[in-house]
C-alpha cells in the first residue's frame, strides 16, 4: 500500500497532528470503504462509517497502539458500518450482508447463547484457530467472505475460479468449521 509506514502514521496520532487522517485516508481509504460498501450497499452511508472510523481512530490513538493498522481501522469500519446496518435495517432486508450472515448462521451460535464477552473472546479464538487449519486460499475466500462481506462474484473474480467453484468451497469450509466447533464443545 502507498504512503507512509503504519509506524510514522501512529507517530502523527501521538503528535495529534490532523496530518494522521490524512495519510490514514490515503493508505487504507479504500479498503475501508470496500468493507463499509459490501456491508451497507449504500455510498453516502459507507462514507460517513469511514469517516466515523477516522474520527474514532483519532479518539483512540493514543493510548491505542495498533499493530497492525489496517486491521486496527477495518475492525473500526466493520464495527461501524455493522452498527449502521442495524439501524437502517430494522424493517427491511440488505441482501448482500445479509447473505453472508445467513450462510454463516448455522454454523456460529447466536449471540443469545454467548453469555459473556468471555464466551465470544473464546469464540474468536477457536474460529482463528479452525482458520489455521484451512490452507491460504481457503482461508482468504472464508476472510474475505464472512469478514469483509465481499461478493461470491467478487471472490471469484479474484480467486480466477467460478462463482459456483467459490460457492461449494465456501460450502465445505463452513461444514469443517461446524464440526471443529462441536469438536471444541461449541453449542451451535
Amino acid at each position: 500500500m502507498p504512503g507512509l509506514d503504519d509506524s510514522k502514521i501512529i507517530e502523527l496520532f501521538y503528535a495529534r497532528s490532523e496530518q494522521a487522517i490524512v495519510e490514514l485516508s490515503q493508505k487504507y481509504g479504500s479498503v475501508c470503504s470496500k468493507i463499509a460498501n459490501n456491508i451497507l450497499n449504500n455510498k453516502l452511508d459507507a462514507e460517513e462509517c469511514v469517516n466515523d472510523a477516522y474520527l474514532g481512530a483519532w479518539n483512540t490513538i493514543p493510548p491505542q497502539n495498533p499493530n497492525p493498522l489496517l486491521t486496527y481501522i477495518s475492525r473500526i469500519v466493520r464495527n461501524l458500518s455493522i452498527k449502521k446496518y442495524h439501524s437502517n435495517t430494522s424493517v427491511k432486508r440488505n441482501s448482500f450482508y445479509d447473505v453472508a450472515l445467513d450462510e454463516l448462521e448455522s454454523c456460529i451460535p447466536s449471540g443469545k447463547t454467548i453469555e459473556s464477552e468471555l464466551d465470544a473472546k473464546e469464540l474468536s479464538r477457536i474460529i482463528d484457530d479452525f482458520l489455521d487449519t484451512l490452507d491460504k486460499e481457503n482461508r482468504v475466500m472464508f476472510v474475505r467472505r464472512y469478514w469483509y462481506s465481499d461478493s461470491i462474484s467478487d471472490i471469484a473474480e479474484k480467486f480466477q475460479i467460478s462463482s459456483n467453484d467459490v460457492s461449494v468451497r465456501l460450502f465445505r469450509i463452513r461444514e469443517k468449521l461446524k464440526k471443529y466447533l462441536k469438536k471444541e464443545g461449541v453449542k451451535i
